[in-house]
């Protein structure tokens, strides 16, 4: 019996690396065709929002087998969102480059930059965005193990979805919030957001999803001494999670189911589901459910006093935790290297940013000096025999160069002190600019006139000494006819 089982639990696990090779082959096929698709729209995208979405939407698609390259893409996507003004892209980039972090291990850089886009979607109008990044944010907490902080945000998150219908995130809100209260043992509110999140699933009729909440159902039946209850709900969720090849929460259901039977003392179903477990995590590569089933298997042959086995699965043990430790320091690698990546890119980002800035006050210098130069220029040419239009022409100019410069110099201050509010930049710039019409015309008209009344008086100079006037009496008195 035995031996039978080991053959089918070896069978079982070549049928799985089998089934699981052909199902990534097939999905990286598939995934390979659409990253190709966006590379080539991002290489003929003739505007920077089009070539910003492409390369958030490559970077996110090219994460799962690729970081540094989605990390580099996705970087450079917000850093000309940023420069173009485009807030949705800014936020998605940032959403994209924070997911990447998560994934490379980076929690504290990942959170980092998740509450930058928290912030930038509280000054917008936008309470799906709102919403997933608050629920990313209580994903990294819960990475971190702190529960607390992942309870807080989830809530925030479930708050604004039940307040503005966002349909498409109130499953995952509900199970988030679940598991976080599962995580910390409050078991009845667990089961309170399990059951919610249970009916969502079923009216979106997704059997991974109806498999994911049953199986959160069974820890909190198992945690309120439900076992009746926590049976029904581990075995339901083991039969849609197979059907929805969904490996992962099948491993962490049968350990729920083994932990159920040795609660139960029914030790030999215990060790075949962790058993089960294990070989499924062990194929596919999730090394902490191949952990926890792998101690559960330990306890468990200590328990029934089966010394050989307990022994065998202490050095089991040993040697994942061997490989843990590796990948740990193995992902402490990448973090201190992902770090560095994205410091260089920012310092790269920060040296164009410098440069533009040195730019612009180049031009601004080159405006100041312009600006009296042109004036000059003016006041020379009226001294000259030139067109009276041309004149005038040139004293408008001169006049208009001048205020608008003054606008231009004006713009950041008013802008920084109104932290860039609409209303308030419009009303202080229409008090600038009642001052500054009527005062730009009354000096349009004195320095036209000063030109041309200076043009005038050097064509037409005035006699030295002024003839004098004869004045006509006013009563004139007529001459008295000669007398003959």
């Amino acid at each position: 019996m035995r031996n039978q089982h080991y053959i089918y639990q070896h069978s079982l696990l070549r049928f799985i690396i089998f089934v699981s090779l052909f199902f990534l082959y097939t999905i990286a096929n598939g995934q390979r065709t659409k990253v190709d698709s966006l590379a080539r729209l991002l290489s003929s995208a003739k505007d920077d929002t089009s070539r910003v979405k492409y390369m958030w939407q490559l970077a996110r698609d090219i994460g799962t087998y690729n970081p540094d390259s989605a990390l580099r893409l996705s970087q450079k996507a917000l850093y000309l969102a940023r420069k173009i003004d485009y807030k949705e892209g800014e936020s998605r980039s940032l959403g994209i480059l924070a997911n990447t972090f998560v994934k490379i291990g980076n929690y504290p850089r990942a959170l980092e930059l998740n509450l930058e886009k928290l912030q930038l979607e509280e000054k917008r109008n936008n309470p799906r965005n709102m919403a997933s990044v608050l629920m990313n944010i209580g994903v990294v907490y819960v990475l971190q193990e702190d529960y607390r902080n992942a309870l807080s945000y989830y809530s925030k998150a479930d708050s604004i979805i039940q307040q503005n219908k966002v349909e498409d995130l109130r499953y995952y809100a509900a199970l988030n919030i679940g598991d976080a209260y599962n995580r910390l043992d409050i078991s009845d509110s667990a089961f309170s957001y399990f059951s919610r999140s249970l009916e969502l699933a079923k009216e979106l009729d997704d059997i991974d999803l109806i498999g994911t909440s049953m199986t959160g159902l069974g820890h909190s039946y198992l945690k309120m001494g439900n076992n009746e209850q926590s049976l029904y709900n581990y075995k339901k969720a083991i039969g849609y999670l197979t059907e929805a090849n969904d490996d992962e929460i099948l491993c962490e259901a049968m350990l729920g189911l083994a932990n159920l039977y040795e609660k139960t003392k029914k030790y030999d179903s215990a060790a075949w589901y962790a058993g089960y477990s294990l070989t499924i995590a062990r194929a596919d590569g999730f090394l902490s459910k191949e952990l926890e089933a792998a101690e559960f298997l330990t306890e468990h042959y200590r328990k029934v006093n089966s010394i050989d086995s307990a022994f065998t699965y202490v050095s089991y043990v040993k040697n994942l935790n061997d490989s843990v430790n590796s990948r740990s320091k193995i992902r402490e690698m990448q973090v201190i290297s992902s770090n560095e990546q994205f410091r260089q890119l920012e310092m790269e980002e920060n040296r164009r940013i410098a440069q533009a800035e040195r730019m612009q006050q180049l031009q601004m210098l080159l405006i100041a000096i312009f600006i009296p130069g042109f004036f000059l220029l003016t006041l020379f040419l009226s001294r000259i025999n030139v067109s009276v239009k041309l004149i005038r022409l040139l004293g408008i100019l001169s006049l208009l160069f001048l205020f608008e410069y003054l606008t231009l110099l004006l713009h950041p201050t008013v802008a920084r002190l109104t932290h860039h509010t609409p209303v308030y930049e419009i009303i202080i710039f229409v008090g600038i600019a009642a001052i500054l019409i009527p005062l730009h015309h009354k000096l349009e008209h004195w320095f036209i006139h000063k030109l041309l009344h200076h043009r005038h008086g050097k064509q037409h100079p005035k006699p030295a000494v002024e003839p004098k006037k004869i004045v006509p009496a006013e009563n004139p008195v007529k001459p008295e006819k000669p007398k003959r």
